[in-house]
């Protein structure tokens, strides 16, 4: 069986996303939650399209473009209840393209 290699950042870029210019469908409800609360910060290393950045001061920063709409850090943030999901509007958000 041959073994074929796969460029994760070549298949993303094969995606595309339209931008809801000033209706995020991911909100941060409360930054200080992120910054006191939350020790292992795990939204910024388990986001498959790396949304969430961990800044100098232990905040979190929060840029949904690009956002898969998988819903990992709805999970990771159920102890917290920290964020504010929805799916993006209809025309709007990830549109997958396989090939």
């Amino acid at each position: 069986m041959k073994t074929v290699d796969v460029n994760i950042e070549e298949k993303l870029f094969q995606n595309r996303y339209r931008v809801d210019i000033g209706r995020p469908h991911v909100l941060i409800k409360n930054v200080g939650v992120c910054t006191n609360d939350c020790a292992d910060k795990s939204c910024t290393f388990v986001c498959p399209a790396s949304c969430y950045r961990k800044e100098n001061n232990g905040s979190v920063t929060l840029i949904t473009d690009g956002c898969l709409e998988c819903g990992s850090c709805r999970i990771l943030c159920t102890e917290h209840h920290n964020l504010e999901w929805a799916y993006p509007r209809g025309g709007h958000g990830i549109l997958f393209k396989f090939g």
